[in-house]
């Protein structure tokens, strides 16, 4: 529960203050011992009235602080451990430990050895630091030692950059300074002025229902349809005298419930407030992705049942042990411990929801509102059946329906698999998992799902089948149906010569132009730039507005746009015929021209180092919209620099979007 509180702490501090918690400065120096050996010497600035945590903490308690330090066999070799200063030592009431800390400053010492002749050497700390009221979340920070004078210059003692200046680094990237944009006032404006709020919201509220979804079929899994009437049965008769009570003690539990699934979001917070574009690079790191499509198919054959996930027993012991406390603790606990039993069930329908959020845009809160969702749906028949115990006569007995569910969700995990096996093929740019392969990988496995219903295919646990049920034959058919609805995207689009977008794959599937048989390199076969400055000269050159397209190549949301929402007749028009199409793609893992791997200030102040056109196109929308959203548009007036009207994300609306293209055109043409 220290612990729990703790987290609670972190998570509150970086959910309630605007302005980013960073007490920590870090500047390193070096010190010549001989013609070999030097001391590296990391030295902390910490505000006053803030801690940092030393480097050797016990277990279970905050997070120490730990210096790492790159190529370390190769060029030299660490002498001895890094040393610390003596510290301020206290036993800490929330982690009932001895914990040492720094304030004001604190410097740590490392000696080394070279191996080869070096000018730098580069290293990082990870660090948590405190106050009395909030905490940063662990945060890593990069350090560089300049060994030889003359490479002082790339350096500074606050390990960044010397003085970045602004504008110079962004005239080098993008031709232009952020001081060049000015945005007029339109009179066509307010007809798009809300769609960013209505978009943001919307969107999480989608979310929350499929959360709810999610929720609502972990309930008819095998590991938690038969604990409800085991739940409230306790719940209402140990308090028969005082039904009032049971009730509410029902609610608490399933109040719990939602706020367990909630607590499970707080780390994605912590790593959205340190870094705004982190989520992103997770999303579209393309062997975490490679890892996805592993844990998803290891999900999908233990809902086939030739295994079972189960989190360690101790954790169960000691939740189990946490309910004889009674009281308000002891029903967290009974709910903790249901969520750790139902994990074998629970965890690949979260894994999706998980997965699923990092994609989207604003991971972190997408994520609540899915958890959110999840949690009120598990927890809802809990408090609803306590409240009117009756109720459970309607429920059906358990039995091998239970088990055919989880084999039905086993199949759709295995589809999903191959939704992140695409992100890194497209990422990284393989072109191996084209649209054809995935097409024909998804048409396989949800005809296996059809053949499975009508109770041709068998896995371990299933129940024998002596008479087709309705629900059977019509979920069989409505699969059969989806399998034929799947083969038909492989029907050619003259129009644009590509195949047929299929509505229910957008985000889902590679783009339709990612074909080996009908490539395109734009989407639509319309004319576009992947260059900025290419596209705006070309702009400039016919005399024709510009559209900014913020994309991603892993991204939802942008696929639905580019194959739902542009093949309309009037936004196709626009597009091919009155604007300039250039497509940034912010996810893209492509290497930067030396020239251009370049340090640059963050929009929080920090600072980060381009190397790829992903990091490029990134800062550049951050930096000049501030925005880091996909999609994004941008309508620009390329001769004068001037956005013509109000940016829009994700607009499904087609009159909408036409709306905000015509609107832009209006206001150039004046």
């Amino acid at each position: 529960m220290k612990q729990l509180l703790f987290t609670l702490l972190i998570f509150c501090s970086s959910l309630g203050f605007s302005q980013m918690y960073n007490p920590v400065k870090w500047s390193t120096q070096v010190e010549k011992i001989s013609d070999s050996e030097y001391k590296l010497i990391s030295i902390a600035t910490i505000e006053k009235g803030s801690h940092l945590y030393a480097q050797n903490i016990p277990e279970g308690g905050p997070i120490p602080t730990e210096f790492t330090y790159a190529n370390k066999d190769k060029n030299y070799k660490l002498l001895g451990e890094t040393e610390e200063e003596e510290g301020i030592t206290v036993n800490d009431a929330v982690f009932e430990m001895e914990i040492k800390y720094f304030e004001d400053t604190a410097i740590f010492e490392q000696n080394i050895q070279l191996v080869n002749s070096i000018d730098k050497i580069s290293g990082s700390v990870l660090f948590m630091a405190c106050d009395d009221e909030k905490c940063t979340p662990p945060t890593d920070v990069e350090l560089v030692f300049v060994l030889n004078e003359s490479a002082k210059g790339v350096e500074n003692n606050n390990n960044t950059p010397v003085e970045i200046d602004t504008n110079k680094t962004n005239e080098l990237l993008y031709g232009m300074s952020s001081n060049d944009i000015t945005k007029p006032i339109s009179s066509c404006e307010n007809e798009v002025a809300n769609l960013s709020v209505a978009s943001t919201n919307s969107s999480l509220w989608r979310i929350f229902v499929l959360g709810f979804l999610g929720g609502l079929l972990a309930l008819l899994t095998p590991c938690v349809f038969p604990m409800i009437p085991l739940t409230v049965s306790f719940f209402t008769k140990n308090s028969n005298k005082n039904k009032g009570a049971g009730v509410s003690k029902a609610l608490l539990y399933g109040f719990f419930i939602f706020a367990v699934y909630i607590l499970l979001s707080v780390p994605f917070h912590l790593l959205d407030s340190v870094n705004p574009d982190i989520l992103n690079e997770i999303s579209t790191n393309i062997w975490l992705n490679i890892i996805f499509f592993l844990i998803f198919v290891f999900f999908a054959f233990s809902f086939f049942g030739y295994y079972e996930l189960t989190l360690p027993s101790s954790w169960t012991t000691k939740t189990t042990q946490g309910e004889n406390t009674g009281g308000f603790i002891g029903i967290f606990f009974m709910a903790l411990t249901l969520a750790i039993v139902s994990f074998s069930c629970t965890g690949p329908i979260l894994g999706s929801l998980l997965a699923g959020s990092l994609t989207a845009d604003g991971g972190a809160w997408q994520l609540t509102a899915g958890m959110a969702g999840f949690g009120v749906s598990l927890g809802l028949p809990f408090a609803l059946f306590a409240m009117f115990p009756n109720m459970m006569n309607a429920l059906p007995k358990s039995g091998g329906w239970l088990n055919t569910t989880k084999v039905i969700l086993g199949f759709l995990e295995l589809a999903l698999a191959f939704k992140f096996l695409s992100n890194a093929d497209l990422v990284a740019h393989w072109n191996i998992l084209k649209i054809e392969p995935f097409l024909i990988l998804w048409i396989i496995i949800f005809a296996g799902l059809a053949l499975y219903i009508f109770g041709k295919i068998k896995f371990p646990h299933d129940s024998p089948i002596k008479k087709l049920s309705f629900f059977r034959i019509a979920g069989g058919i409505l699969v059969a149906s989806f399998v034929i609805y799947l083969a038909s995207g492989f029907r050619v689009n003259k129009e644009t010569n590509t195949f047929t977008s299929l509505t229910l794959l957008s985000g889902l599937a590679p783009p339709v132009g990612y074909s080996f048989l009908y490539p395109n390199d734009c989407p639509n076969n319309l004319n576009c730039f992947k260059d900025l400055k290419e596209g705006l000269a070309h702009a400039k050159k016919v005399n024709k507005p510009v559209i900014l397209d913020f994309t991603g190549l892993a991204c939802v949301n942008c696929r639905k746009m580019e194959e739902h929402v542009w093949p309309d007749t009037t936004i196709d028009n626009y597009l091919r015929n009155d604007y300039v199409l250039i497509s940034l793609y912010v996810d893209d893992k492509k290497e930067l021209p030396e020239a251009e791997k370049i340090y640059v200030k963050r929009a929080d102040g920090g600072t980060r180092k381009l190397e790829n056109y992903g990091h490029k196109w990134a800062h550049f929308q951050t930096e000049f919209f501030q925005s880091n959203s996909q999609p994004y548009y941008v309508l620009l007036d390329a001769n004068e620099k001037k956005i013509l009207n109000t940016p829009v994300p994700y607009t499904p609306n087609k009159k909408e979007y036409a709306a905000f293209l015509e609107c832009g055109l209006e206001v150039f043409n004046k």
